[in-house]
């Protein structure tokens, strides 16, 4: 039986950014992951040791999220390929990366990019 973990509306400061100016000042963003696994006997046994550990999840996004990148995509991506690096019996992740009030010259709640793996 497969599983979805749901991390949502994880809120991060960073320089993600195609101007210099967005490095240097930093903005904030959001992500939300659905991990996709196999239950296997996490529910049976009840041992959380079985588990993908949302708490570690939670950091290997946050260290991730430190590394400047110029698109939110390769963020996306980077996020991405650490949780699966982290967690090899995660079948599916989808990653949805928010870049709150981007500067596009006009009154804007954010642009998000949603990838899946």
């Amino acid at each position: 039986m497969e599983y979805r973990i749901h991390l949502e509306q994880m809120e991060f400061r960073a320089f993600h950014g195609c101007y210099d100016l967005e490095q240097k000042v930093g903005n904030r963003f959001r992500v939300s992951l659905e991990l996709t696994t196999e239950l296997g006997a996490v529910a049976e046994q009840d041992d959380v040791q079985l588990a993908v550990n949302y708490l570690e999840v939670y950091q290997v996004v946050r260290q991730t999220m430190q590394r400047t990148q110029r698109t939110i995509e390769r963020v996306a991506v980077n996020i991405i390929e650490a949780v699966k690096s982290r967690y090899p019996q995660v079948l599916k992740v989808s990653c949805t990366v928010t870049k709150i009030a981007p500067p596009l010259g006009g009154k804007v709640d954010g642009v998000s990019v949603t990838l899946e793996m």
